[in-house]
């Protein structure tokens, strides 16, 4: 009986999480290069043209990271053009508030699939800014952030 439950207690804190490369982040420059496979030696797939674009990371190989996007695009791209999460992408219309509430006052619509930069985030909100307007979403059904 002792040995049926220290391999539980082994495999409980000592099995590698499946999961742990999978981090949201956002492209650093407005020109990246996504990549075949993981080397400068591999050729280019395509080409990403929009900074700040939140991408998921799904595995990594030295100084590489493969990464999908909300397309379901993949590739490998340079830990150099890649930093910590700072955008999202709504799933569906927003409507952005004042502050971090439903009872807050409503100050515009957000198109679904438009890149929002995120200031700072508490519990299922984050206040974005756009072009021209700065305020508070619902973390719910977007892409690029995960609530922790």
């Amino acid at each position: 009986m002792k040995k049926i439950h220290f391999l539980t207690l082994f495999w409980i804190f000592f099995t590698p999480d499946v999961f742990s490369d999978e981090i949201f982040l956002s492209l650093k420059k407005s020109k990246v290069n996504v990549r075949y496979g993981p080397s400068f030696e591999s050729p280019v797939k395509y080409i990403y043209k929009k900074i700040n674009l939140p991408i998921k990371q799904i595995d990594k190989k030295e100084n590489f990271r493969r990464i999908i996007d909300l397309k379901n695009n993949s590739g490998w791209i340079h830990v150099s053009q890649l930093k910590k999460a700072n955008a999202l992408i709504p799933l569906e219309d927003k409507i952005l508030f004042k502050k971090p509430s439903n009872f807050s006052k409503p100050l515009a619509k957000i198109e679904k699939g438009r890149l929002l930069v995120i200031k700072k985030c508490q519990k299922d909100w984050c206040k974005i800014k756009t072009d021209k307007f700065s305020g508070w979403i619902k973390t719910d059904k977007v892409w690029g952030y995960e609530v922790n």
